[in-house]
């Protein structure tokens, strides 16, 4: 099956709400995707979300990588050649790794669907049905109130809670909203606002009154590992490492020094799918589980991402995988199904995706 010609186009849906970090606000999602056509007839589809406070990456870039780079390095190739296919990819530009991923998964797309298996079977998966936290954006007190309340009332049994403005502010957040809701697991994400020191501060104050959050996520700058292992020495809460693991490298480095319970593998931190599922497998290694999460992006990208939950399922213990649940309008037709907290795959060959509205 010979790739014959790759295109382009950029998809943009209006959120139900702004996405609010420490990092950056966004009311609207805006994704580059990727389709890979064959001589057979069949087309891959790939996803990827411009992030440049994350991963560098905008959508020019990203267009500009297809259209100048990966053009010329795949067209022509036969799909079967699969694995030189995922390694010239990585090769042929250094970082980039939103583009990587979404290549690589077109790729995966077409080559499942043509062993007629559903992507996840293709990479050794069986189950089916996951839950799914969602995100609380970083807002007043009473806003994140009413939205936990919302997300409860749609089912949702975790949320994760954006933190990061100033530490007593953040404080009252925790602590409220965990007395509000007693019932709920809290997933708390400071994307990289606190030092290592305001991390141990307010994780110790928190502990020793009583408020038990699931995980602290990337408190500390990404490349801070040593403030990452201080916190894990110093607190209780399972530190979650997410911007700190890009790559396979990086999580044996920040294992190697004990310096994180757990990781966040994102597809479009690492590279694509192959990159994931390596790095859940070092993470086994050392008996670490792993959450598998998004960026702000669409539903191609995120079912992507449970397909990889599915492979590693004893690894994978934990998704933050909302991202197509934030939109107000899902231009995706097929593909996995997203029913609020609940996420089903299908038997749909591949990716599952019929088109793009």
């Amino acid at each position: 099956m010979k790739i014959t010609d790759i295109q382009t186009q950029i998809v943009k849906a209006p959120l139900k709400t702004p996405f609010k970090t420490a990092l950056r606000t966004v009311t609207h999602l805006e994704d580059l995707v990727i389709s890979i056509y064959t001589d057979n007839g069949l087309i891959g589809y790939g996803e990827g979300a411009s992030t440049a406070v994350i991963t560098g990456e905008t959508l020019v870039s990203m267009r500009g990588a297809v259209d100048n780079i990966f053009k010329n390095l795949l067209i022509g190739r036969e799909i079967e050649d699969f694995n030189s296919l995922l390694n010239d990819i990585d090769k042929a530009m250094v970082h980039n790794s939103t583009i990587k991923s979404a290549l690589q998964m077109a790729l995966y797309d077409l080559r499942s669907q043509s062993l007629k298996a559903p992507l996840y079977k293709y990479l050794g998966g069986s189950q089916t049905e996951f839950e799914t936290d969602i995100t609380i954006s970083l807002n007043d007190i009473e806003t994140m109130i009413e939205d936990c309340q919302n997300a409860i009332e749609l089912g949702y049994g975790i949320l994760k809670i954006k933190v990061g403005q100033s530490l007593a502010k953040d404080y009252d957040r925790i602590k409220t909203i965990a007395q509000i809701f007693p019932n709920i697991k809290l997933r708390i994400d400071a994307n990289q606002a606190w030092s290592a020191k305001e991390s141990v501060t307010l994780l110790t104050k928190l502990e020793n009154q009583g408020v038990v959050t699931e995980l602290i996520e990337q408190p500390v700058k990404a490349n801070d590992f040593r403030g990452m292992r201080y916190i894990k020495q110093r607190t209780l809460t399972p530190l979650l490492a997410d911007e700190s693991v890009f790559s396979a490298k990086q999580a044996i480095e920040l294992l190697e020094m004990d310096a994180c319970d757990l990781i966040n593998i994102k597809l479009a931190k690492c590279g694509g799918i192959s990159y994931a599922l390596q790095i859940a497998d070092i993470a086994n290694l050392y008996n670490v589980k792993c959450m598998i999460g998004c960026m702000l992006e669409g539903a191609i990208s995120v079912g992507a991402g449970v397909h990889v939950a599915s492979a590693r399922s004893n690894i994978i213990t934990m998704l933050d995988l909302d991202g197509a649940n934030l939109l107000a309008s899902n231009p995706v037709v097929g593909g996995v199904e997203f029913n609020e907290s609940k996420i089903k795959l299908s038997n749909s060959y591949g990716l599952g995706i019929e088109k793009i509205c």
